[in-house]
């Protein structure tokens, strides 16, 4: 008999693994520039100790690369949201 198997595949969800949570731009709109501004610092200093990490052969889950990427542009939108916001009130 010819069977067909199908294999799934779970990214990222065994027990060790850390898992970097997603931003969520509605709770991104709530902070303060001052506050978006820290935040995207601390993401480009993720970002780059990722990209270190990857580079030396001690990162783990290279997703979490893309996410911390796709927050910094989350946290960019936002801030950009915010500045055209203010000048067009102005």
């Amino acid at each position: 008999m010819n069977s067909i198997g199908l294999r799934v595949t779970l990214w990222g969800l065994s027990g060790d693994v850390e898992r970097t949570k997603a931003m969520n731009a509605k709770e991104l709109r709530d902070k303060t520039p001052d506050q978006l501004r820290e935040e995207l610092a601390n993401l480009k200093k993720e970002s780059f100790n990722l990209r270190f990490q990857q580079a030396t052969g001690q990162l783990e889950n290279a997703a979490r690369i893309k996410v911390a990427r796709r927050n910094a542009a989350r946290v960019l939108t936002v801030l950009n949201e915010k500045a055209a916001s203010a000048a067009a009130s102005e």
